[in-house]
């Protein structure tokens, strides 16, 4: 695989949060972003216009994650004008967080739907051509919920932990044809996410003693996604501030 030539991206959830930072730090050295959002346009086109600003190319690319018929098509899509997709990230992802106990049939299919499903959704279609092309990237966004567990997160932190274990199984499916499969493990980082959240009392859980910036996240991205990064796979990195 040239370096140097144009790679075509696709990232989940890219409209705001830590989508938007790894869409804007993958849309360096003359990639071509596709910007995956469902309902918020106006922050997926802040985030095509950041790219194009920084130099990128980038394109809106709707389609809901939970929706298989919708990503085929969309895939589909971006595979007939490129005929290739080099890097996915499978970023999408929400909670809904209560009590096991009180948490009903609807908010746990909801998230395990748009965090885990989705992973099956969008990169099946994409690993095909991968394999094909023999080169790939694949960056899946699990969580630190997923590997240690957050009382009140019980459908985030099962949808995350499936994460680990798709990334890790995938890794070895596919790992003789030059495509890497890396999981990145966000802890606490300054999002939407934590909106409605305890935040001081959370900064005393963490070593470092502060929330995570997105930009710090997606550097790590940006870094499995290179050359450098070609040996390392199967992996699960955490940016937490220590946490773990």
């Amino acid at each position: 695989m040239n370096e140097t030539s144009e790679q075509i991206v696709l990232v989940t959830g890219a409209s705001k949060g830590i989508g938007k930072a790894i869409a804007v730090e993958l849309g360096h050295k003359g990639r071509f972003v596709h910007v995956n959002y469902n309902s918020d346009e106006k922050g997926a086109k802040e985030t095509c216009e950041q790219i194009k600003k920084n130099g990128g190319k980038a394109k809106l690319t709707r389609f809901n994650v939970k929706d298989a018929a919708e990503c085929e098509i969309a895939v589909k899509e971006i595979l007939k004008a490129n005929d290739k997709i080099d890097i996915l990230v499978n970023n999408a992802g929400i909670k809904n967080d209560k009590l096991l106990a009180f948490m009903q049939e609807s908010d746990w299919k909801d998230v395990l739907d748009t965090n885990l499903a989705s992973f099956f959704n969008v990169t099946k279609l994409i690993v095909k051509t991968m394999i094909t092309k023999r080169f790939g990237r694949i960056i899946n966004i699990t969580s630190t919920a997923g590997q240690v567990g957050n009382a009140g997160q019980v459908n985030y932190s099962a949808s995350k932990a499936g994460i680990i274990g798709a990334t890790k199984a995938l890794a070895k499916e596919v790992a003789k044809r030059n495509i890497t499969v890396n999981a990145v493990s966000p802890g606490f980082i300054e999002t939407g996410m934590l909106d409605g959240m305890p935040i001081d009392e959370i900064k005393k859980m963490i070593p470092c003693q502060r929330l995570g910036k997105v930009e710090e996240v997606s550097a790590l991205v940006g870094f499995l996604c290179s050359k450098e990064a070609s040996y390392i796979s199967g992996q699960v990195i955490g940016v937490n501030g220590g946490v773990t």
